[in-house]
């Protein structure tokens, strides 16, 4: 399982904000994810309101500028599309821990307004605080022989290719002193004066000229040369990526594409949520802190920094979790009510729901196609896939399930989708190879961690209810028959360890052939609900091995630790309310809050690997975080 961050909501009035000085990045292809549980500060899109799961790739490749409408159609308003989507009690969370009242505020409506910082294995907050690069081993020219060795007319097209201007071209040098001294001279000149390019040697008619090629280029002339890499330098450049308003996938693409290499030489410790400002590790396999630095010029709501060479990549999961600033914007609590909402949140915490990114925006939530895989119901799987759903959908894709609805004829429902990569047309892809009678080995050319997801929705769909009616059972204290760890095995409470716990100790158990369940009520009620689905709770071994459920065990309660707030006035809706780390390093002051009529919610709180914020802001204001709540809201306060 993966997750990320949280709140993906799109709403009016988006902003931009830029590291460098141009956008130059195109959509990227999203890399695939190992299927190991992820943490909490990371994906998203702008129709899912949550920000931990990235693992359904979706049919937008081309995505609009914020405030754009992201949906073609008969000018249906998104919060009219939205009508149709998920609510929290859809998904089974239903209980509160407080008893504080309410109050309504907007999440997430700008992408300032959610910044995550990484807390990696060591404990450490990273943060983006230095862009130095560290000093290159290995000698360069001397500014006057790179002068001598480059004509004026080549370094002026060496820098048009370097500031992208001729990315698809190149430059080529022919060598009049044809030494390999001079041919050396010339290549370190040229990566000395212009970071980013490549060169190599190449002979034509008896005469050797260097080429020079940009390393983003689509089709850069041929692999680029292997360098040597210092023996005393670790195999991995560290560096901390700050990114704004884009996924860690899509990040990962983007770098990778810029670079020249593969996804995979990319490693990192969890993904982070898209709608964010986030900060987090990664390490890249054999290249070098100078490269990558070169980006900053080049990319747009990205920064690279806090370079350092180490000798092991990132694994995913071993950070230690989150932490996070959050800004609810036009909040109508009371100081009163938010120092109690606040003050039970750092003392008891919240229960530990799956937030809402985990099931889908649609009306057609992931955990139903989750549910028919285990029930090995394929024709219900396609079906649900594929069959045309009120909600938020490109234009392309409700052609394509129109098409599909009306034809059943899956290469006529392919044509009408532009991006073949997202589920759906993987699906109908392998429905064109194999047939309609092949249905589990068409749905197996979807990448194996989008096939999880759905399952691993299903778990948490039950996961969610069960906890739900566990707290409505028993309330928030330890009861014989609950769950705890001990030793990293699950064991049942008696009377007497039941008096010696509290609630903060008692785990629940996602469904799954490895697992034990809860001795009072509510393990029969895992059975019964399960049994109402068509599922043996004794036999969780599906035919597929992939699809077989091992289980787990969740906490049900999450204290956050760093616990602190402010209630902030502002006029302007547009002004940011945090400073960012980029806004420091520029020597920007941080935001100032005079007196205004709006009053905003700024808390911040560090959580654990595979918690939901969006679970701890809905403690505070008591308030349903789903999308479809989330636009409605947004609607009424712009209106």
């Amino acid at each position: 399982m993966m997750e990320s961050t949280e709140t993906v909501l799109d709403t009016p009035g988006g902003e931009k904000r830029t590291c460098p000085d141009e956008e130059l990045v195109h959509p990227a292809k999203r890399a695939r994810v190992q299927d190991k549980e992820g943490e909490n500060g990371g994906s998203g899109s702008q129709q899912a309101l949550d920000f931990e799961e990235n693992e359904k790739e979706e049919c937008d490749e081309e995505e609009p500028m914020e405030g754009e409408e992201d949906v073609e159609g008969d000018g249906e308003t998104f919060a009219d599309m939205m009508k149709h989507g998920l609510t929290e009690l859809d998904v089974g969370i239903l209980k509160f821990v407080s008893d504080h009242k309410g109050f309504s505020g907007i999440l997430k409506e700008r992408y300032s307004d959610f910044v995550v910082h990484e807390i990696n294995k060591e404990g450490k907050t990273v943060r983006l605080d230095d862009l130095t690069v560290p000093v290159e081993e290995e000698p360069l020219p001397e500014p006057e022989q790179q002068v001598q060795v480059l004509t004026e007319e080549q370094k002026n097209q060496l820098e048009e290719l370097q500031l992208f201007k001729n990315k698809e071209g190149n430059v080529t040098i022919e060598v009049m002193e044809d030494t390999k001294e001079r041919r050396t001279l010339i290549h370190k000149a040229v990566k000395a004066m212009y970071p980013g390019l490549e060169t190599k040697t190449e002979e034509r008619d008896g005469r050797r000229f260097i080429v020079a090629y940009h390393t983003a280029g689509k089709r850069a002339l041929a692999a680029p040369r292997k360098h040597s890499w210092p023996k005393s330098r670790g195999s991995f450049c560290h560096c901390v990526l700050y990114k704004e308003n884009k996924d860690t996938m899509d990040a990962i693409n983007v770098l990778s594409k810029f670079l020249r290499v593969r996804p995979n030489v990319f490693s990192y410790m969890g993904t982070k949520d898209k709608r964010a400002i986030t900060v987090q590790e990664i390490a890249v396999l054999k290249i070098s802190a100078e490269r990558i630095a070169h980006l900053n010029k080049c990319l747009m709501n990205f920064k690279l920094g806090n370079f350092s060479y180490k000798k092991h990549p990132l694994k995913l999961g071993e950070l230690q979790g989150n932490h996070f600033t959050v800004v609810i914007r036009n909040i109508s609590g009371t100081e009163e009510q938010v120092e109690q909402a606040m003050s039970s949140l750092r003392n008891t915490g919240f229960i530990n729901y799956y937030g809402m990114q985990r099931f889908g925006t649609t009306a057609v939530p992931t955990y139903q196609v989750g549910r028919a895989i285990l029930q090995n119901n394929w024709t219900e799987v396609m079906d649900l896939i594929l069959k045309p759903r009120p909600g938020a959908e490109k234009g392309y894709l409700v052609r394509c399930r129109e098409e599909w609805a009306r034809t059943q004829d899956p290469e006529a429902a392919l044509k009408k989708l532009p991006v073949k990569r997202c589920v759906e047309g993987q699906l109908l892809r392998g429905l064109s190879k194999y047939g309609k009678k092949n249905i589990v080995t068409a749905f197996g050319l979807i990448p194996r961690n989008n096939r999880l997801m759905y399952i691993h929705s299903y778990q948490s769909y039950v996961w969610n209810t069960m906890v739900s009616q566990r707290i409505q059972d028993f309330g928030l204290k330890a009861v014989p028959g609950d769950l705890m760890l001990s030793g990293g095995k699950a064991h049942v409470l008696s009377e007497q360890e039941a008096e010696k716990h509290t609630i903060h100790d008692v785990v629940m158990p996602l469904p799954g052939f490895d697992v034990i369940y809860p001795t009072h009520v509510v393990g029969q009620a895992y059975r019964d609900m399960l049994a109402s689905d068509g599922l043996d709770i004794d036999n969780m071994r599906h035919k597929i091995r992939d699809y077989s459920l091992a289980g787990a065990y969740r906490r049900i309660i999450i204290r956050p630790q760093d616990v602190s707030w402010e209630v902030i006035h502002y006029d302007d809706p547009r002004i940011p309310l945090v400073q960012t780390d980029v806004e420091k390093l520029e020597g920007k002051p941080p935001p100032a809050f005079p007196k205004g009529k709006y009053r905003a919610l700024r808390m911040e709180f560090s959580l654990p690997p595979s918690t939901y914020a969006t679970m701890a802001i809905r403690e505070v204001l008591k308030m349903d975080t789903s999308i479809k709540n989330q636009t409605q809201l947004n609607t009424t306060w712009l209106n």
